[in-house]
């Protein structure tokens, strides 16, 4: 099965100009967490709501002056929309991540893949028991 079979299409993108207030507004309408970031159609990082709360609200940074380029996470991990399921579950475990954008082969956006859509629509239940345990471990905290 490839992850163009089970992926979310027509995602929300915000630009990296945007604010943060904007991103967490369109998370808030959406019920998402995430949201790619895009320069027109290329895919040049994401913003998470936990983004938002730990590296600009925490920080005292000011929704409306923030931009989202200041807490994005740039060049994420994505992967292609004809990546079998299985490598998708392995990258999402092996780096701990429960969401990956999606891109053709000419890296334009596409959609996005979360561990919720491999639970519902993937095959193999086991490999995704596997992938949501590994991915949900416990990590160490970064304190640097």
């Amino acid at each position: 099965m490839k992850i163009r079979e089970i992926m979310t299409r027509d995602v929300q993108t915000v630009r990296p100009d945007d604010s943060i207030r904007r991103a967490a507004q369109l998370m808030d309408q959406l019920n998402v967490g995430i949201l790619p970031v895009c320069d027109g159609r290329d895919l040049v990082g994401v913003v998470t709501d936990r983004d938002i709360t730990i590296r600009a609200i925490s920080a005292g940074k000011q929704p409306d002056r923030t931009r989202v380029s200041e807490v994005m996470t740039a060049n994420p991990r994505y992967c292609y929309e004809d990546d079998p399921v299985g490598s998708v579950t392995e990258l999402m475990a092996g780096q701990q991540i429960r969401r990956v954008p999606v891109v053709d082969r000419n890296d334009r956006l596409t959609g996005i893949v979360s561990l919720g859509d491999l639970a519902t629509d993937a095959k193999n239940d086991r490999a995704v028991q596997d992938a949501l345990e590994r991915i949900s471990s416990p990590s160490q905290p970064d304190r640097t």
